[in-house]
């Protein structure tokens, strides 16, 4: 079964940084778009980061020249470097894939969710 496997979450204090990972299981990025999200409590999910099957990149612009998203398509692997972090960042991050080589806005064309990890920062 194809689905993606986060880690790298944590709780952390304002201005503090991490690095979230996504693994594929069951599946290969190839030149599809991937994506990072995430959701807070009560709240829809949301696109945070894209990176297509050209590695052009996209962010909400809360994020910009905080958040770097990059891949490793050897190694299957999704990055999402986090820095200066934000109270507002708190929330369970997910990665996905979307099934073209450009990227979606709307996070439902996205597949294979995984469990997610979740992003505490403390102010």
């Amino acid at each position: 079964q194809e689905q993606s496997l986060e880690s790298g979450g944590g709780s952390v204090q304002t201005g503090g940084s991490l690095r979230l990972s996504c693994a594929a299981s069951g599946y290969t990025f190839g030149t599809y778009c991937m994506g990072w999200f995430r959701q807070a409590p009560g709240k829809e999910r949301e696109r945070v980061a894209t990176i297509d099957g050209r590695d052009s990149t996209s962010y909400i612009d809360s994020v910009k020249g905080r958040f770097t998203i990059s891949k490793d398509g050897a190694k299957n692997r999704l990055y999402l470097q986090m820095n200066s972090l934000k109270p507002a960042d708190t929330a369970t991050y997910y990665c996905a894939r979307y099934p073209w080589s450009y990227c979606s806005r709307d996070y439902r064309d996205f597949r294979y969710w995984g469990q997610g990890t979740q992003v505490t920062v403390s102010s």
